[in-house]
């Protein structure tokens, strides 16, 4: 079972990889539709990533589950994603949609220190 979550984490990490730093080209390369910014495949991305991280923790553990941890890891991920992007001003030009961004990133990094104490 362990190898199988080891595969599944390299697997995912790799993916969510190439989405997060080539997204258009992967989607060329892949066939498909290929979006105006590469926003929506970087999100993927992260998820993928955050996904890998969780799968980790699972099989580095003797937890069963996604657990706390698990939740944390896929959490901090996709924060990481956001504010890089936010930062680097590739999330769009509609301020409306930076600022909901934002606070999705602030939501997400509260409920994350919140988990952290339950864990």
């Amino acid at each position: 079972m362990q190898q199988l979550l080891y595969i599944e984490t390299i697997l995912k990490l790799s993916g969510g990889l190439v989405l997060l730093l080539l997204p258009l080209t992967a989607c060329s390369i892949f066939g498909l539709p290929k979006p105006q910014t590469g926003l929506w495949p970087r999100l993927l991305g992260a998820v993928l990533i955050g996904i890998a991280g969780a799968t980790y923790v699972e099989g580095a553990t003797t937890v069963h589950g996604l657990g706390m941890a698990g939740c944390v890891v896929i959490n901090m991920v996709a924060v990481a994603v956001i504010l890089t992007l936010l930062i680097l001003g590739a999330a769009g030009s509609a301020h409306r949609g930076r600022w909901i961004l934002a606070l999705l990133a602030l939501g997400l990094s509260g409920l994350s220190f919140l988990e952290l104490g339950q864990i």
